[in-house]
């Protein structure tokens, strides 16, 4: 596992496994807690600390979501008041394991794939851990799933991170947006590891519209995170835009033709593109 601060109130921490991306985001906490409490310098003058905190997304190996707490406690970060999934897939559910009574916010589409498709996440993680003999100290369980309007705005502490929609790899895709610190988390778009890659009720056109819209973001961040891979200055993230549009476009024009983009196109990305073209083939 690898921790990367983006800003004083954002830390990336990347999973050795699938390099999946973890956001940790602060924001300065406001007046006092409603108890009469002080908060904020306060808080932070006598020792705890500081702000509001929202964990976007997960690692994966056991250890690492062990350490997550111990984390926030070496950078002063409070523990997480909530949790944020970018969408469904197994892989960006398991914060709970990290901070198991923190509420998992995810947006509205989210939440509505998670109840038509009830244990699916849980039974995907149970086959990849059997599949590679991972064993956990106790199973997945999501609790209650607060639905939150996309787009829309999530306050922490004196900040607001945007809720944008962002489907295309499935169907309930969002990106976050942390204006303040200049940083876009892109979900699984994005990934210099990967094509773009059809997932559940993935589609060509709405994949399309969504890099688009990520690319109007660009001009308010620094850093681009992507769902898997390393983190991405602007200039290589529009890069990787320009190419994922160019694959997009071919891949609806030309199926199995389509030009895979250069340094991707290896034997594991030969047989995502061959999955692209059969749920391309499965939507029409």
């Amino acid at each position: 596992m690898r921790a990367l601060a983006l800003h004083p109130d954002v830390l990336v921490v990347s999973s050795a496994l699938l390099q999946v991306n973890c956001v940790i985001v602060r924001g300065g906490a406001v007046g006092d807690d409603g108890l009469g409490r002080p908060s904020g310098a306060a808080t932070q003058a006598a020792g705890g600390a500081d702000g509001e905190v929202f964990v976007i997304d997960s690692p994966v190996l056991p250890e690492e979501l062990d350490a997550l707490p111990a984390l926030l406690e070496q950078a002063s970060f409070p523990q997480p008041s909530g949790l944020l999934a970018t969408h469904a897939d197994w892989d960006h559910l398991l914060g709970r394991l990290a901070f198991p009574t923190a509420v998992l916010g995810c947006g509205e589409a989210t939440v509505a794939r998670l109840q038509g498709s009830p244990g699916e996440a849980q039974r995907e993680l149970r086959e990849f851990d059997e599949e590679l003999m991972i064993e956990r100290p106790r199973p997945l369980s999501l609790g209650s799933v607060q639905a939150l309007p996309v787009p829309g705005r999530v306050d922490v502490g004196d900040r607001e991170l945007e809720l944008v929609p962002a489907p295309g790899h499935t169907a309930d895709g969002v990106a976050v947006l942390a204006p303040w610190a200049g940083v876009l988390v892109a979900g699984d778009h994005l990934s210099p590891l990967e094509l773009p890659s059809l997932g559940s009720g993935g589609d060509v056109g709405a994949y399309r519209e969504t890099l688009e819209r990520l690319r109007g973001l660009m001009g308010r961040a620094d850093h681009v995170v992507p769902g898997h891979g390393p983190v991405l200055d602007c200039a290589r993230a529009l890069a990787l835009l320009e190419e994922d549009l160019a694959y997009l476009h071919g891949l609806a024009d030309a199926g199995p033709d389509a030009k895979l983009p250069a340094g991707r196109r290896g034997a594991a990305q030969r047989r995502l593109h061959a999955a692209n073209v059969a749920a391309l083939g499965r939507a029409r």
